[in-house]
């Protein structure tokens, strides 16, 4: 089924989203819908290699599809939460299964969308979490103690 990509005037610049999903299709719907909005986006059609781009890129958000009813993109929900647990990760159901819903948010995705999801469905997810984990992982920062707030003279 082909999704149509709906624009909104609001970018989030500076986001940078991981997407993960073996669904060809559905990757490059999901990317079309974030970048659409103002995120960089990095895509990968396997949860192997996007357990890889996970650990050695720095992203707000991880965007996973589900995989098949047997919830393969488990694996990477798991890695992510065990790599940061302040990271959010949204997964995408191709099949919605309430036993792989209830999972996913056990383990720690903070949303869970079947497919076909809406572009808007996408954005709203990522818009309440992406501004959210920038605030918060700045407010986490210790001010360094050799840095002045005044001016040298």
């Amino acid at each position: 089924m082909k999704q149509s990509v709906e624009k909104r005037s609001e970018p989030i610049p500076g986001g940078a989203v991981l997407l993960i999903d073996e669904d060809l299709e559905q990757l490059e719907f999901v990317r079309a819908v974030v970048q659409g909005i103002g995120c960089t986006v990095q895509t990968c059609n396997s949860y192997s290699e996007g357990m890889h781009q996970l650990v050695s890129g720095a992203f707000d958000i991880i965007v996973v599809g589900q995989g098949s009813r047997d919830f393969d993109g488990r694996c990477v929900l798991v890695g992510a939460i065990e790599f940061n647990r302040r990271l959010p990760v949204l997964v995408i159901a191709r099949h919605l299964d309430m036993g792989c819903y209830l999972e996913a948010m056990q383990l720690g995705a903070v949303d869970y969308l079947a497919e076909p999801s809406s572009g808007a469905e996408i954005t709203r997810v990522i818009r309440n979490w992406t501004p959210r984990r920038k605030v918060r992982v700045a407010a986490e920062r210790p001010s360094s103690p050799l840095v002045s707030e005044t001016p040298v003279a």
